[in-house]
Formats: structure tokens, sequence, C-alpha cells
């Protein structure tokens, strides 16, 4: 027995019944970038913006750039970091104390400890 909240006849990404209803795409122009692997990438991008200085490849996911020439070199790769880690780059200890004491004393606000 079919479910009563089916929409037929459309799909994702269906187009609008009507063409009138079609809105025209953006003018649009390619861009062609290099990976120093040689790759070629192309995309389109709206005529009227600005080429990035780089490009992620597709196939590799090196930097690319426009002059085939000179490939933007390999980016480096960052280690990873944890939350504290994060954390303790924004934070002295003493903030931390601070804060930690400051959120203690708020729970026991609300809880009637204090």
């Amino acid at each position: 027995m079919p479910s009563n909240n089916v929409i037929r006849g459309t799909r994702v990404g269906a187009a609008p019944e009507r063409f009138d209803q079609r809105a025209e795409p953006a003018p649009r122009r390619p861009v062609v970038y290099w990976c120093r692997h040689g790759h070629r990438v192309e995309f389109l991008i709206a005529a009227e913006a600005e080429t990035p200085a780089t490009w992620e490849c597709t196939r590799c996911g090196e930097p690319a750039g426009p002059d085939q020439g000179n490939p933007p070199d390999r980016r480096r790769a960052e280690p990873f970091k944890t939350h504290l880690a994060y954390v303790q780059e924004r934070r002295t200890p003493e903030e931390g104390e601070a804060l930690l004491a400051e959120a203690l004393d708020a729970l026991r606000r609300r809880r009637g400890r204090a």
C-alpha cells in the first residue's frame, strides 16, 4: 500500500514543469589550472568573478595554478591538533582557571549550593 506523503512524478533536481519558469544561468567562463604533476584542471567560473590564485587538483589533491610552466609548490601538511591544543593556544592557564571557577560557581548556584 503506497504512502500518502509521496510526491509522484518528481525527482531530486527535477526541472520545473513549465519552460517559462526556468532561469537563465549566469554567464560563465572556463578556467584552466595545472598542478605540479601536470594534471589539467578545468572548471567554469562566473564571468565577472575574480579567479583564485590556486585551486585544488581533482586528481591528486595538490594545489594547481594558472601557469602550466610554473605550478604552485606542494602545500605544507598541518599536524593534527586536538580541541584542547586549540584552546591552549587561545588561553593562558590562569585564564582557564578563572573560567573554570566561574563555570563551577554558576553550576553551584543553579543547584542551590552556593
